[in-house]
């Protein structure tokens, strides 16, 4: 049993070998990358760089390493050529990649474009033309969305569903499917976000019906479900002022008719006001429904089985603008296999989000304690601050007691010294008196 498992298996390997296409792929294994990406310079001194780089937190050191934007506020571009340039009419195309915004992204792009093989990698900018561009896109609360751009003859499509991508600080896997049958599907992290048809969920074609130009609404059609009740009449008492003057107002004693003018009371609402008065709605008994405009086919409208196609697939790049940089790029997929793209998946996304989450939360916890940890350092400064200060304020007014304590002894001594002082010179006096008395 086990060697038909092996057998099957290895049958299924082959198969896959041979039919599959990979016309491309990245993953920044080594410095070598340098070599097959042209960094864009048409923006000059407004462009930014990439590094090579598994950024703060990881799966694996290595295996995890990417193409991260380093600088804030600055346009990126960046592109590879394919060995060969390919069509893929009549075939599956595939686009994956992965992208971290590692540093919580506040705007800024996230997505590839695809090129044709003439695209000048040197003078990549944001009019260059591209055959696709898919990924993320996030500007603040309000743009958080992935982008799914054809260009057909000429003109960029947008699609007219919402797709919200990811927001996080994690690694996420985009993955595109364009089929032959010409229908897609979009995927986040291996599952499907969206899918359908093209010609439905983009303007590819002018719509198949439009509205007939040479008819018109008869002139004699009502489209009126309710008229006026021609029997209804307005009631002989109904129109009364909407305001009237306050009848228990009075002339103050003070007015002057001559100086303040002709005293007029103030108004207030009126109790009897009815508000305007209207009849009584019925069916209108010629009402037809609402007339539709008759269609047509529309002879600008030519059918196309070829939405999906692209004859020349040459190059894939990123043509970026991020206010705060940190964006990591990696593992780039350029296939004709859905199946080879989930086992690719499974090889490096799925590994790198297991150990990045793991080493994210060790890294929280460590951020988390150091906080507590200076918390408590910082209260306990601030207590001991607060204990040494109010010892402070009982020294100083322990002094101060200290101080009145001597000044009331020194005026007691002052005190007793008057007060003999003053017996003294009493005693000289009685003396002085009695020696005169003896005299």
């Amino acid at each position: 049993m086990a060697f038909g498992c092996l057998l099957v298996l290895a049958l299924f390997s082959c198969v896959l070998a041979e039919e599959t296409k990979i016309y491309f792929v990245e993953k920044f294994e080594d410095q070598s990358y340098q070599d097959r990406w042209v960094e864009s310079t048409f923006k000059g001194s407004d462009a930014g760089k990439f590094t090579w780089t598994a950024g703060k937190f990881y799966g694996d050191a290595d295996l995890d390493k990417g193409i991260q934007t380093s600088q804030d506020a600055k346009f990126y571009g960046i592109s590879a050529k394919f060995e060969e340039s390919f069509s893929n009419e009549d075939k599956t195309f595939v686009i994956q990649f992965q992208v971290k915004h590692e540093q919580n992204i506040d705007c800024g792009g996230g997505y590839v474009k695809v090129y044709d093989s003439k695209v000048d990698q040197k003078n990549i900018h944001g009019d260059t033309p591209y055959h696709i561009m898919f990924g993320p896109d996030i500007c603040g609360p309000g743009t958080k969305k992935v982008h799914v751009i054809f260009n057909y003859k000429g003109k960029n499509l947008l699609t007219k569903k919402d797709i919200r991508c990811k927001d996080d600080e994690f690694t996420h896997l985009y993955t595109l499917i364009v089929k032959s049958d010409n229908t897609y599907e979009v995927r986040i992290d291996g599952e499907k976000v969206e899918s359908g048809e093209l010609e439905a969920d983009w303007d590819f074609l002018p719509p198949k019906k439009i509205k007939d130009p040479e008819a018109k609404k008869p002139e004699d059609w009502d489209d009126k479900k309710k008229i006026d009740d021609p029997e209804d009449k307005k009631p002989e008492d109904w129109d009364k002022p909407q305001h009237i003057p306050d009848p228990d107002a009075k002339k103050p004693d003070d007015w002057d008719d001559e100086i303040d003018g002709e005293w007029e009371p103030p108004m207030i609402d009126n109790p009897d006001y009815k508000g305007e008065w209207k009849p009584k709605q019925i069916d209108n008994p010629n009402y037809k429904g609402e007339w539709i405009h008759p269609e047509i086919d529309n002879p600008e409208y030519q059918p196309d089985d070829k939405l999906y196609k692209y004859d020349d697939i040459g190059a894939i790049g990123f043509d970026l603008w991020q206010v705060k940089s940190g964006t990591i790029f990696d593992n780039i997929l350029v296939t004709d296999s859905v199946e080879y793209a989930e086992q690719f998946a499974k090889e490096t996304f799925e590994k790198t989000k297991e150990g990045e989450k793991k080493m994210k939360d060790e890294q929280d916890e460590k951020e988390r304690k150091e906080r507590e940890e200076e918390e408590k350092k910082r209260k306990e400064e601030e207590d001991k601050k607060k204990a040494e200060e109010e010892d402070e304020e009982d020294e100083e007014e322990e002094e101060e007691e200290e101080g009145k304590e001597s000044e009331e002894v020194k005026e007691d001594e002052t005190e007793e010294g008057k007060e003999e002082t003053e017996s003294e010179e009493s005693a000289t006096e009685d003396e002085e008196t009695k020696a005169k008395d003896e005299l």
